[in-house]
């Protein structure tokens, strides 16, 4: 029972956050996604209609301030023991489905350039409209090598780019920078010195560009020990402040996939 308590609190939105309300319920189990919910299309009320145009299809986000991104477990992967192509679901806090996001790569990539390897997702709403575009290029990740490190770029709609993810070099912490579509930080994400779980949530910390105030943060979640040992499916979540720009959390979602790759993509890796 403590351990239920526990989790449910942990999935509640973070208390640093100006203005958000304490959560009535947790995060609700994952379903078959053949029967998953997803979020109905219905027209914003006038209270939450935008001052200034969004991208088309991220309009819903305008309303979030908590993200949740589950990974689908690929059963073929499992069983041969190869690397397929990422799946992911990305879920308000109801547990409804408001995107789907889908990895395009090469087997040659996915084998041989591992976790390091060139990718893109494309992320599609309830109606397969594709409503953004994550791109990877190939880098490097070590804390021994300060150029080249790992980069997102960010598009919505789709060839209209609207943000990147760039790794900052430390010798320390794993150190990410927001940028806007000019290639300006906006905003820093700061993990651990230790991204291994070890049975518990794993916190990145979105802080602004001196670092000195959070204003939110994205959380992988530990799903148990049989589940982050025998697969590779992680879940994640995204806290943030409601009136946050929803080019931002798209950015976000990016970073999620980003983390996934880079520190839990091997399940013995993301205890």
């Amino acid at each position: 029972m403590a351990s239920k308590d526990a989790q449910n609190q942990r999935r509640g939105l973070p208390g640093f956050l100006p203005g958000a309300p304490d959560p009535d319920q947790g995060l609700p189990a994952s379903s078959n996604p053949g029967n998953q919910a997803w979020q109905p299309s219905l027209p914003l009320p006038s209270s939450f209609l935008p001052t200034v145009s969004l991208p088309p299809g991220l309009e819903y986000l305008s309303q979030l301030d908590l993200i949740i991104i589950h990974q689908q477990v690929e059963l073929l992967g499992m069983i041969l023991g190869t690397e397929t192509s990422n799946k992911y679901e990305i879920k308000n806090s109801l547990g409804q489905r408001i995107y789907f996001a889908v990895e395009e790569s090469i087997c040659f990539n996915r084998t041989f350039c591992s976790t390091l390897r060139s990718c893109t997702l494309r992320i599609t709403d309830y109606s397969g409209q594709e409503v953004i575009t994550v791109n990877r290029p190939l880098r490097c990740n070590s804390c021994w090598c300060p150029c080249y490190l790992q980069e997102l770029e960010i598009q919505a709609p789709p060839g209209t780019i609207v943000g990147y993810i760039t790794q900052k070099w430390d010798p320390f912490l794993p150190k990410f920078a927001i940028q806007n579509a000019n290639k300006e930080d906006i905003l820093k994400i700061v993990g651990p010195c230790v991204t291994c779980g070890c049975f518990g949530d794993v916190d990145f910390e979105v802080k602004t560009i001196n670092e000195k105030l959070t204003i939110g943060k994205i959380s992988k979640y530990w799903s148990g020990f049989v589940n982050d040992v025998f697969t590779n499916a992680d879940n994640f979540g995204i806290h943030v402040p409601a009136d946050l720009d929803v080019t931002v959390k798209a950015a976000m979602i990016g970073a999620c996939f980003l983390f996934d790759f880079m520190f839990f993509e091997h399940s013995l890796a993301g205890l």
